[in-house]
């Protein structure tokens, strides 16, 4: 039953064509962890850490990345991937993270399609994280793999931990696209079934729960209530942050994070926030040294406003920015939060 609300969401594919995981991380795990030993999934920079880290472990090397386009909505450079997958016979999948984290990007049909056709050229399979595709507003419309996969061989990562209000509750799964299509996918794909066989389940309760939760439209109500305060809230974000020279703002279409980058002219390592508290001063002064410049301003906005962010270096990235989040419920603390957001970054910038 659980699997035939779940396929509702999908094309192409049986009930057969769904496995079950102990949340996605457990699915990241196996998927990568199971590939050959000499293959490789190329992913998006900025990337989202727990991919890029199961990626560069099962490398033994840096995570094989393309990059996305900061002053193009984030949209994945198609140049930038195909040249990487043309020259590098290792790679035999391609990672898209749709809607992003940490951009919160939302894929239009022909960027999507354009990357399917460079799986289909060079024989590759597609892993697309979808785990936000009920979180996308601003007049966007989420496109699922599975309506662009025509005959690639693909995988669809979805779950409940972005939208059942559960804490805890771990339950991910994959859905499988034309399995049949090539043997050798058909035998990595098996042995992922093979592997999770062997262990104990402990999603039996959110399994049984999402019939329930997913036919209620109480549900697509309260999805619709989030919706509508994330873009609420990335609106204000946006309005804040964008007139801002020296930072590179996109508009927020999905998921509930805000990527943010600065232009690479406008940082050095000498710029600084005001610190009142002489000792935090002079302990940021500290750790703050010789570290990226995106992480010296993270450092210092802490410290000089309590606003805590993710520096975008952080997340493979050549990019120095950072992630903030739309999360905050109170609208006048929202609101505090980006204004006191852009006049920080407007005094760092101009230090």
């Amino acid at each position: 039953m659980q699997r035939r609300i779940i396929k509702k969401n999908g094309t192409q594919i049986t009930s057969e064509d769904i496995i079950f995981f102990n949340g996605l991380g457990d699915a990241i795990t196996k998927i990568y962890g199971l590939l050959r030993k000499e293959s490789r999934i190329i992913g998006p920079s900025p990337a989202y850490p727990t991919h890029s880290s199961a990626e560069g472990l099962h490398a033994k090397c840096h995570p094989l990345m393309y990059l996305t386009d900061e002053n193009n909505n984030w949209y994945p450079d198609l140049d930038d991937l195909r040249n990487k997958v043309k020259y590098n016979p290792a790679v035999s999948g391609i990672l898209v993270i749709n809607p992003g984290n940490p951009t919160s990007a939302v894929y239009p049909k022909k960027i999507l399609e354009e990357i399917v056709d460079i799986a289909n050229e060079y024989d590759l399979f597609i892993l697309c994280d979808e785990i936000y595709h009920h979180l996308v507003y601003n007049g966007k419309k989420h496109i699922y793999l599975s309506e662009v996969i025509d005959d690639v061989c693909g995988i669809s990562l979805k779950g409940i931990s972005k939208e059942f209000p559960w804490p805890g509750a771990r339950c991910g799964w994959v859905e499988i696209y034309n399995v049949d299509k090539d043997e050798v996918f058909k035998k990595y794909i098996d042995g992922i079934c093979k592997f999770k066989m062997i262990e104990v389940c402990s999603t039996t309760l959110p399994q049984k729960v999402i019939p329930k939760v997913m036919g209620d439209q109480r549900f697509y109500r309260y999805l619709d209530e989030r919706k509508k305060h994330y873009e609420w809230a990335s609106n204000i974000a946006y309005k804040k942050l964008k007139p801002i020279e020296g930072l590179i703002v996109n508009k927020t279409y999905g998921a509930f994070y805000m990527g943010v980058a600065f232009d690479s002219n406008k940082l050095n390592g000498n710029q600084r926030l005001k610190i009142e508290n002489k000792d935090l001063k002079k302990y940021i002064d500290g750790v703050s040294n010789g570290k990226p410049w995106d992480v010296r301003f993270i450092y210092h906005l802490l410290a000089s406003s309590g606003i805590c962010m993710v520096p975008m270096s952080s997340f493979n990235s050549p990019l120095y920015g950072f992630r903030s989040t739309l999360l905050e419920k109170d609208r006048n603390k929202l609101k505090w939060t980006y204004e006191t957001l852009a006049e920080k970054i407007q005094e760092y910038l101009g230090s």
